[in-house]
Parts: structure tokens; C-alpha cells; sequence
């Protein structure tokens, strides 16, 4: 007897997270030998919980799924639910009625560091009752911060679109050349910041701006940082900094605790904005130039009009290599990504132990990190520029993007 395929998405959205929505369902729509019905879970495993799941099939019918495709954010919608760390407790056997209840033999859940901790906890607890349901993790995350995998989907197109806006900003703060001033843009980036590291890609010549960057891997001293801005400015009137919104004093403070108070999330995590605001104030009180802060927030993650035609097409592929996977017998298993060393990139799909991976953090090494702390090597540039490659035609109606949108 065949059985059911669901899917799910977890976590902040990206500009490509529907692509591998897109990538499993397609796949597994074309294995009707294999599967009967494929599932999407509303609001992840919380709305799996109560019941809630959509038929995807109707969506390849209408051509709804094709929109799907470029359409960013989670098409079908996310959740921020911590499953319990006791996999004694009493919402895993209600779970697993619900998968008995829809025939369920094969899940994906689509999401970073904390939804692989899902699928691992699941997993584990499937082994634990001998439950033939198949578990796998498809990545995504624009931190880029899961480990055994090259790279997430989702990193290439906020880097292209991180770039691509710091560029923007700096062509604009060069236009008046009679007064010094500071440009600081705040980036994503809690404990890693790969993104951040990503507006470097915006130079267009050596010193070029950002002429300045900082990330969270390594201590932030503001006198430091003031002076570094004050000798700077020396040599470009128009300073542009960049910096994650994580930077800290390397001792567990986060600049942007200096100003107010932060709250946390569902997970703990604390909710960090202001770092910009904050230094802004600080170089304007000690500097007395003219200075801005910009905060690129959700618009970083949610943009497809500057879609990585390479990050879009492997979100895609690691979507139908997780289908292919859970055929193939593999579970409790998150889809990865290995680069081919050699002269022109190369890239290939493996299938790694959800276990090692969930609850652990990459952080850009440290060697990549240049002068004091405040600029960013070619050995990142290297690694980071082939997965901004390529851009992705969004289809419009009436001159703007048409998405596809949950009745």
C-alpha cells in the first residue's frame, strides 16, 4: 500500500524557501508509483498538530505551483514550535496518530538549525516505537550558519541582495563630497555573520566602501571602533560601515543591549535590533560628523526582485534530492550541500545525520577576518561570489511581481 507524502516549512522565511517547496512536491508528484498523496503542513508541525494540512496536488492542476516557485516568504506559512526536549512527553504519540491518521510515510520539513532539531527529535522517537516514517531535513537559512553543508539555500540571494543594496547605498553617499559623513548599515546575523560578510562583495575597487566591517566572530571594542572610523574617514569622506546586527563585546553583551532592553523569542533567543542606532549616536556624540543608520531587516530575507539564479536552482535540487533520499531508505538525514574543488564551481547533493547537525552553529573562520577585526579576506570573496550568481525572471501582472498566495 502506497503511502502519503507531507511537507512542511518552519522558521523565517527566505527568498528561496518555497523553491524547495516547489522541488518537493514536484518531485514527489511525478513518483505516483511511489507515493499517493502529498500533504503541506500549515504552519508547520504546530498546525500539523491541529490538523491542519493542505492537499498539494490541486496547485500543479491550476499551475499555482509554478508561482510558487519565485514567490518568497513560506507559501505554506511557518511556526516557531519547540518540540519537547523529552521524547517521553505526550505530544509525540499525538503526532504520530496524526501521521497514522493521514497515512503519512514520508516527511520533509524545510527550515534551519531549530527545525533540524525537529526532524531529529522525531526521527529519534520514530526509531524508539519502530515507525517506518521517513524524516528528512531540507535546509534553509540566510545565516548560512548550519553545519556539514557547504552552504544553505537562502544565503545566496540575501548575499546577492545584501551586495547589491550596500552598493546602492554607497553610489548614494558619494554623491556630496564636501562634508565627512557615516553610512552604518545593520545586516542579520545573531552569532554568525556570513551575511554581513557578504556586503564586501559590494566594492567595486579596492578601498571601496564598505570600507568597514564588522562581525559577531569577534570581539567589538567601540574605541577601537571609533578610531578605526575616525582614520578611515581620512581617506574617504563618505564612510559606509556594515555591520551584524550580533556584534558584541565578545564576553556575552551585544551592542545593541547597550541602548535597551532585549527581549527573547520562543526559542530563547534574544531579539537584536538597534546595534546601528546605537553606533550611530556613539560616532555622532564622539566624532560630530554627519551620520545615518540603516537597517535592512526583513527585506533582506523576503526580496525576490534580486533572486541568485544559482541559490534559487539549488534550493530547488536539494527540495527533489530529499524526495529522492527518503526513496533511496535514508531518514533522520538533512540534504547538504559539497563543493567540488576545482577551477569553476561545482556542486553536489549528500544526505548527512540530522543528529550532528541540529543545535550546532558555523561561524565564519576566523582567518577570513581581516585587519583587526574590521574587513573581510578574498578567501571569503572566493567562496561567497559563485552563489550570487545569475538572476531569476519573476513573473509580473500589471508591471509588479505576481506571487502566489494560501487561499
Amino acid at each position: 500500500m502506497k503511502k502519503n507524502v507531507i511537507v512542511g516549512q518552519s522558521g523565517g522565511p527566505t527568498a528561496v524557501i518555497n523553491a524547495s517547496l516547489y522541488g518537493v512536491v514536484s518531485e514527489a508528484l511525478k513518483r505516483s508509483d511511489s507515493f499517493d498523496k502529498v500533504y503541506g503542513m500549515v504552519n508547520g508541525i504546530e498546525g500539523f498538530l491541529n490538523g491542519h494540512i493542505m492537499d498539494m496536488k490541486p496547485l500543479e492542476e491550476s499551475g499555482e505551483l509554478e508561482l510558487v516557485k519565485t514567490t518568497p516568504g513560506s507559501y505554506l506559512g511557518s511556526c516557531r514550535y519547540k518540540l519537547p526536549e523529552d521524547l517521553n512527553d505526550e505530544v509525540y504519540p499525538a503526532l504520530f496518530r496524526r501521521f497514522e491518521e493521514y497515512g503519512i510515510g514520508y516527511f520533509f520539513y524545510i527550515g534551519g538549525n531549530d527545525s533540524m532539531d525537529t526532524v531529529s527529535k522525531l526521527s529519534r522517537y520514530a526509531e524508539g516505537i519502530q515507525s517506518d516514517i521517513r524524516f528528512i531535513g531540507v535546509p534553509k537559512t540566510i545565516d548560512n550558519d548550519l553545519v556539514l553543508t557547504d552552504h544553505t539555500p537562502g544565503f545566496g540571494s540575501a548575499a546577492k541582495y545584501v551586495a547589491s543594496t550596500v552598493r546602492e547605498v554607497a553610489v548614494d553617499a558619494s554623491v556630496y563630497d564636501n562634508k565627512k559623513s557615516v553610512t552604518i548599515v545593520e545586516i542579520m546575523g545573531r552569532h554568525a555573520g556570513w551575511l554581513t560578510a557578504a556586503s564586501v562583495l559590494a566594492r567595486k575597487f579596492e578601498g571601496d566602501n564598505p570600507v568597514l566591517i564588522y562581525l559577531p566572530e569577534t570581539a567589538f571594542d567601540q574605541e577601537t571602533f571609533i578610531s578605526q572610523v575616525q582614520d578611515a574617514l581620512e581617506k574617504v569622506p563618505n564612510l559606509v560601515v556594515c555591520i551584524s546586527e550580533g556584534i558584541n563585546d565578545g564576553k556575552g553583551t551585544f551592542v545593541c543591549e547597550l541602548a535597551s532592553d532585549v527581549g527573547v523569542d520562543n526559542f530563547g533567543h534574544k531579539m537584536l535590533t538597534g546595534s546601528g542606532k546605537y553606533l550611530e549616536n556613539l560616532v555622532k556624540a564622539r566624532l560630530g560628523v554627519k551620520v545615518r543608520s540603516i537597517e535592512l531587516n526583513v527585506c533582506q530575507r523576503c526580496s525576490s526582485s534580486m533572486l541568485s539564479a544559482a541559490d534559487h536552482q539549488e534550493a530547488i535540487g536539494a527540495g527533489a534530492y530529499g524526495v529522492q533520499a527518503a526513496l533511496a531508505g535514508e531518514t533522520g538525514k538533512m540534504i547538504s550541500f559539497k563543493r567540488i574543488e576545482g577551477d569553476t564551481y561545482k556542486m553536489e547533493y549528500a544526505a548527512e545525520d540530522v543528529n550532528q547537525i541540529c543545535n550546532q552553529e558555523k561561524t565564519v573562520p576566523l582567518d577570513w577576518i581581516t585587519n583587526n577585526g574590521s574587513d573581510i579576506g578574498q578567501a571569503f570573496i572566493d567562496y561567497a561570489l559563485p552563489l550570487v550568481q545569475g538572476s531569476v525572471e519573476v513573473p509580473e501582472e500589471n508591471g509588479l511581481p505576481k506571487f502566489a498566495y494560501r487561499k
